[in-house]
């Protein structure tokens, strides 16, 4: 059984999705708040599968709810709900699995679950993390496993995992930098952040310091040399 949280300020549109949610026999307990603030209190001690945010809530909206969401060791996969349409790209900037408009059909709300209950079991766990990306207008799942650097572009990255040009997400590089560096990742410019697996050879003295990754040289900041130097000579010590 899948257990779920709804978050809404607006009663009526929450209870009317709760009841669409119990006719599915899938769902398990659900869980409610009547605001984004309430709904984190909630997450905080209880774990549940799906959070559905509503986006315009007084205090903490539902985007800023997300956000605060991934900081939790098993974050809910989320799928917001809400009468507008314009923000759907910031929706899945933040990870979410779906957008639903209101009012929900039956048959919509469905097939939000089903991509909610397919990227859930995709996640490795907690030890890796997949972030949602829109090619056209498709939505492609990256695993960070599968990132091999990222490289930022103002307020983007761009995730490079070998193939084509990469995955623009609307997520500053520092951002990544600190949810990443416990996973293997290390900042090696302004622009640059790598995975340390990926390298293939560091040339990290003279005037232009830079880390190759197979065939593509990346430069090094010369004021990170010492900590790309030791980061580097800790992977080999302990892999």
């Amino acid at each position: 059984m899948i257990d779920v949280l709804v978050a809404d300020d607006e009663k009526p549109a929450l209870d009317e999705l709760v009841h669409l949610l119990r006719a599915d026999a899938r769902i398990g307990e659900i869980l409610t708040a009547g605001s984004g603030a309430e709904a984190l209190r909630v997450l905080s001690a209880r774990v549940v599968q799906i959070a559905f945010l509503d986006i315009h809530m007084p205090g903490l909206t539902g985007t800023e709810l997300a956000r605060a969401l991934l900081s939790l060791s098993r974050p809910p996969v989320v799928v917001f709900v809400t009468a507008d349409e314009a923000r759907a790209v910031e929706a899945f900037e933040l990870r979410a699995a779906d957008y639903l408009l209101k009012p929900v059909r039956a048959d919509r709300l469905r097939r939000a679950v089903d991509r909610a209950v397919e990227l859930a079991d995709a996640a490795p766990s907690g030890d890796d993390e997949i972030l949602p990306v829109t090619v056209g207008s498709a939505v492609r799942f990256v695993r960070r496993a599968d990132v091999l650097w990222v490289q930022a572009q103002g307020d983007y990255s761009r995730l490079h995992t070998g193939e084509g040009a990469g995955h623009l997400v609307r997520i500053p590089i520092s951002e990544l930098e600190a949810r990443w560096t416990d996973a293997g990742f290390l900042r090696i410019h302004r622009s640059s952040l790598v995975r340390t697996a990926a390298v293939t050879q560091a040339r990290l003295s003279g005037s232009d310091p830079s880390v190759s990754l197979g065939d593509l040289t990346l430069a090094v900041s010369r004021r990170l040399v010492p900590a790309v130097r030791e980061a580097l000579v800790r992977g080999e010590a302990t892999g």
